[in-house]
């Protein structure tokens, strides 16, 4: 039997569309020791403070938050917020590293799942937005959610 492909979100950044345009996302998996997959299959993962960084061509995630196992042993992390490495190609690396020179880009940490077995972390390439843009989106959400409001509506009064 094969093993089953499992990605439901165990942890999302959900501010982070909030707070950048999200231009491209890149999945990579996560270097995680001792009984950390564990809490991260049991959802005790949190990434919504959490960057990412590339530093002597490794890619690195900070201040993603995995609280130690409670069943675990003397191999749980002492650090909950230790900084972690992504497992990326490198051609995907040196791309992230010229998209992240330019001024205005960063990596954010957008979902934390776990796909065939290994706990995976979706990062997207984000332009930060400015205030007025934080405005636009909400009143273009706003305005569509009064439309697809209005739709429902009038196929009720059809039937």
């Amino acid at each position: 039997m094969g093993k089953k492909s499992e990605s439901k979100p165990l942890a999302q950044n959900k501010k982070a569309s909030h707070d950048y345009f999200i231009e491209e996302t890149y999945e990579c998996g996560l270097v995680l020791t001792g009984t950390e997959i564990k809490s991260i299959r049991a959802g005790k993962a949190n990434i919504s403070d959490s960057f990412a960084t590339i530093r002597n061509g490794e890619a690195f995630v900070h201040n993603m938050h995995v609280s130690p196992f409670e069943q675990g042993n003397r191999f749980n992390p002492p650090d909950p917020t230790r900084a972690r490495k992504l497992l990326l190609k490198r051609a995907e690396i040196n791309k992230l590293i010229g998209a992240v020179k330019q001024e205005g880009y960063t990596l954010v940490p957008l979902k934390v799942y776990v796909r065939n077995g290994f706990a995976k972390l979706l990062i997207g390439l984000g332009k930060g937005k400015k205030q007025y843009d934080k405005r636009h989106s909400a009143a273009k959400r706003d305005a569509n959610r009064d439309i697809q409001r209005a739709l429902r509506e009038k196929q009720k009064v059809a039937r």
